[in-house]
């Protein structure tokens, strides 16, 4: 019986899925607009760089970027980037690059961070900061999450073509 039954499911379950649809919906669903943020990588507000650049230096992060002097540094693992800032904000913030690869460097073709603003705003997500739209250079904006994390889009190079 057990065989039965498993069998009658793979079937309607295949028929299903020949047909486009799922168990939730009658007709198919669109697929949602994909947005490219750029590089990905998280700010770390710290109370001691030195302690924590030693804490991920064992767990494999090597410095790329910045000054321990100047309160902040940049570490990479593989994919993985973190930044180390002591006392320049108080929570962390999750950080995206438009216009650059994962590996840092500047892309030719990729979302200028004041579209990508136009976007969000028709989503109807409130920005605590933006770009200035007249501008073709470096920019960024903010924003919240539901939770109350921050989310920076930090542009560091031209907007293309520029």
């Amino acid at each position: 019986m057990k065989t039965l039954v498993a069998a009658a499911v793979a079937i309607g379950l295949a028929a299903l899925a020949a047909s486009g649809r799922t168990l939730l919906s009658q007709t198919p669903q669109p697929k949602p607009e994909t947005m490219n943020l750029g590089n990905f990588s998280v700010r770390l507000a710290v109370k001691d760089i030195v302690a924590s650049r030693a804490f991920y230096e064992k767990l494999g992060f090597k410095p790329i970027a910045g000054d321990a002097k100047q309160n902040w540094l940049i570490l990479r693992n593989g994919a993985a980037t973190i930044g180390l800032f002591q006392g320049m904000f108080e929570k962390n913030i999750l950080t995206f690059n438009p216009g650059w690869s994962s590996a840092g460097e500047p892309l030719k073709e990729f979302e200028d961070v004041r579209e990508i603003q136009k976007r969000l705003e028709r989503l109807g997500l409130a920005l605590t900061t933006k770009a200035d739209e007249s501008s073709t250079g470096p920019a960024s904006l903010t924003l919240l999450d539901p939770d109350g994390n921050m989310l920076l889009l930090d542009q560091h190079v031209p907007k293309p073509g520029h």
